[in-house]
């Protein structure tokens, strides 16, 4: 099961591992993990706000893989509990592009559900 994080980075130019430059990023594998460094200066950095500091955060999202993934269950479920969900969209992440759901946690954290790939 892969999981990911994003986050907002300042980092050297040498230190890029896996770049993805397209997307604005650069991707770090952890077994069937994903790291997404976003540097700050970049397209996608510059979309995200400030860099880290007292104005600005370092972590863009956190996912937890949801078996099995039923989006009007999950839907309902933090209805339930007064969460507000995002729409189901089809995203990229740790094992390929599948669907998804954005929420945010009580501290301004954003929170990804995501289900397995189409064909898991």
């Amino acid at each position: 099961m892969g999981s990911h994080l994003s986050g907002w980075v300042s980092f050297r130019e040498h230190t890029r591992v896996n770049s993805r430059e397209r997307q604005g990023l650069v991707q770090l594998r952890a077994g069937h993990s994903l790291v997404d460094l976003v540097p700050v200066d970049g397209q996608l950095g510059r979309a995200g706000g400030a860099p880290p500091g007292a104005e600005g955060r370092n972590l863009d999202h956190f996912c937890f893989r949801v078996e099995p993934f039923d989006a009007v269950a999950v839907h309902q479920h933090l209805e339930a509990f007064g969460v507000a969900a995002g729409p189901v969209e089809s995203r990229y992440g740790a094992e390929g592009v599948g669907p998804s759901i954005y929420v945010t946690d009580p501290e301004g954290n954003v929170v990804e559900l995501k289900g397995p790939p189409p064909g898991d």
